[in-house]
């Protein structure tokens, strides 16, 4: 197979690809980020603690995380079908993609959120600030390098999911590399493919690295909580005041 050859199908797989793995990744994203920060929260301890639905919620993302994709799109056929009208395309390999990717990121959200400095969460309920404030003004924050860092993982995981759906009717680099590289023996093709997925996700890779350590760099440099040193250097002005008075 020549290069004129192989161009328009690589064109189309990297497409595909694409369009799985960044629809998949925001549904991820949106819908792992509060399940994560909510397992925290929960948790004993926390800020909204129930022992019982910290449970349940760990036990659903247990389960999702445990199952091996391939199998997890095969159990999501009936549902994929509901959702899309069809199993086989990209707009289906969107829905076990996505569905298998939020538990994976609610963990990673989760790790990187009990990370944070629980002084500054304290120094927050103590000027009367609700779970709300705390989540929005602490909690995501003050864990944003880590949860770059936890997308930038999940972006990866996807990408290799999405090379599994190709195998069974999903499109992508993956179906590309089955198709002709396996079946029909291209090998030049499949290694073409190997090498653009190694390119890829090594770009990904730096630019998730790099754009974590900037925040953490810009975080150091401003110090933590920088509206809570602000609130505590309004407190002596407000005490000289009332000592005038």
């Amino acid at each position: 197979m020549t290069w004129s050859e192989m161009q328009p199908l690589l064109s189309d797989a990297c497409s595909q690809t694409f369009t799985m793995v960044l629809w998949s990744t925001v549904i991820a994203v949106v819908a792992g980020l509060p399940l994560g920060i909510l397992l925290v929260l929960t948790d004993r301890g926390g800020l909204l603690q129930n022992v019982i639905a910290n449970k349940v919620i760990g036990q659903i993302v247990n389960v999702g995380r445990s199952m091996p994709f391939i199998i997890l799109m095969v159990a999501l056929m009936s549902f994929t079908r509901w959702v899309t009208g069809t199993t086989i395309g990209t707009t289906a390999a969107i829905v076990p993609l996505a569905i298998g990717g939020i538990p994976f990121f609610a963990r990673l959200v989760e790790t990187a959120v009990r990370e944070v400095d629980q002084g500054l969460v304290e120094a927050v309920q103590s000027m009367g600030g609700n779970t709300w404030t705390i989540v929005r003004k602490v909690l995501v924050p003050e864990a944003l390098p880590s949860l770059i860092a936890s997308t930038t993982t999940t972006v990866i995981a996807l990408i290799g999911y999405s090379a599994m759906a190709g195998t069974v009717g999903g499109g992508g680099l993956g179906d590309l590399a089955v198709r002709y590289g396996y079946q029909r023996f291209e090998t030049e093709l499949m290694w073409i493919t190997v090498a653009i997925l190694a390119v890829v996700i090594s770009l990904i890779q730096f630019a998730g690295d790099f754009a974590a350590r900037s925040l953490h760099r810009c975080g150091a440099r401003s110090g933590p909580a920088p509206k809570l040193r602000l609130l505590k250097a309004k407190e002596p002005a407000a005490a000289e005041i009332s000592k005038v008075a």
